[in-house]
């Protein structure tokens, strides 16, 4: 049985090794966080004990196999199952029961994730924010990548407009035109977090702005003129 970790890290859960938990794994691995996994494929399973000897073939996601397992001593369980919705739902139910300070589940619809929310589960669709990032970028020629935190707060980094170099921060006035905040600006492999009201924009500057759709939207429109 795994039991707490005297080293500080957070241990996380993961209970399932399709694409997206294997994924996940990997970057938490990477990060030296430690970990339990869990799936019912050997194979997966093998692949997962090169990350953490805590790994675990379970044939059931039953509250008893689960505390078996050492998941309750978790800091954060994350539920990577998406094409069996009902194993889904048991498995997030069993581990609110058990008392994880934090779930996170994977939903592939509306319905499913609405009922993940309600077990009390905090709900990701990697498919659909995928999609999201995937369009904002196709959408907007200078958008170098995109991540939606909810439906008013997006992040996005975006290469410097044409307009905007050689003017300062106070003249362009992202704040004020399109209520985009600039959150950091890159240049030359070095990262400026304090932009001053007269900072000049500089050729092949990339700033990480955050704000609303809209905003974005309206960002665009005027970079395209």
């Amino acid at each position: 049985m795994f039991g707490k970790q005297k080293s500080g890290n957070l241990i996380y859960g993961i209970i399932g090794m399709g694409r997206f938990g294997t994924a996940l794994a990997e970057e938490l691995h990477n990060s030296g966080a430690d970990l339990i996994i869990l799936d019912r494929d050997e194979e997966k399973v093998a692949v997962a004990r090169e990350m953490t000897e805590n790994a675990y073939i379970v044939n059931n996601l039953q509250k008893k196999t689960l505390m078996e397992t050492g998941l309750h001593n978790c800091d954060v369980a994350v539920v990577c199952i998406g094409e069996h919705i009902d194993t889904s739902i048991l498995t997030t139910l069993n581990l609110v029961s058990m008392g994880i300070p934090k779930i996170i589940a994977k939903a592939t619809s509306f319905e499913h994730g609405e009922i993940l929310k309600k077990l009390g589960a905090e709900v990701v669709y990697p498919e659909r924010d995928m999609a999201i990032r995937l369009a904002h970028r196709l959408e907007t020629s200078l958008a170098l990548d995109f991540v939606q935190l909810s439906e008013q707060i997006n992040i996005s980094k975006f290469a410097v407009p044409e307009q905007a170099v050689g003017k300062s921060v106070i003249e362009v006035n992202l704040r004020t035109k399109f209520g985009l905040n600039i959150i950091a600006i890159e240049n030359d492999g070095g990262v400026t977090e304090s932009i001053r009201p007269d900072y000049v924009f500089k050729d092949k500057d990339i700033l990480f702005l955050s704000g609303s759709k809209d905003g974005f939207r309206k960002l665009s429109e005027w970079t395209n003129k």
